[in-house]
């Protein structure tokens, strides 16, 4: 549930601010808060890979929903040039920018739980 809040205030703040049409990123945003929170349920905190397909499954499936949305429904079928110039270098980039930040975000939630950064 607060996966599906989380996703849909923040696609209705999208949709605000850059969207076309009210409603189309809240929703997509939606249908991904509710995947990662079902995933959430699964996870393991220390496991590394699995956050990192999850983001390139959630970025993937994000992606390809604008797609439908915003251009296979207005009649531009063009999949595989979208894919390959839009979706494909997306998913990479932020799955290697999720690396790095996750890695660290791990890090730090790590000391913190061991008890380093304890005032004195």
């Amino acid at each position: 549930m607060t996966g599906m809040m989380i996703g849909f205030f923040s696609g209705l703040l999208i949709d605000i601010l850059f969207g076309n049409v009210i409603g189309l990123y809240a929703m997509l945003l939606l249908l991904i808060g509710y995947i990662a929170g079902f995933a959430n349920k699964i996870y393991s905190r220390d496991d590394f890979t699995f956050p990192l397909i999850f983001i390139a499954i959630a970025n993937f499936l994000y992606q390809f929903l604008y797609y439908v949305f915003e251009f296979l429904l207005r009649g531009k079928l063009d999949f595989l040039y979208y894919f390959r110039k839009l979706i494909l270098p997306e998913v990479i980039y932020t799955v290697a920018a999720a690396t790095i930040f996750y890695k660290l975000l791990q890090m730090i939630n790590h000391a913190l739980d061991r008890g380093e950064f304890k005032e004195e």
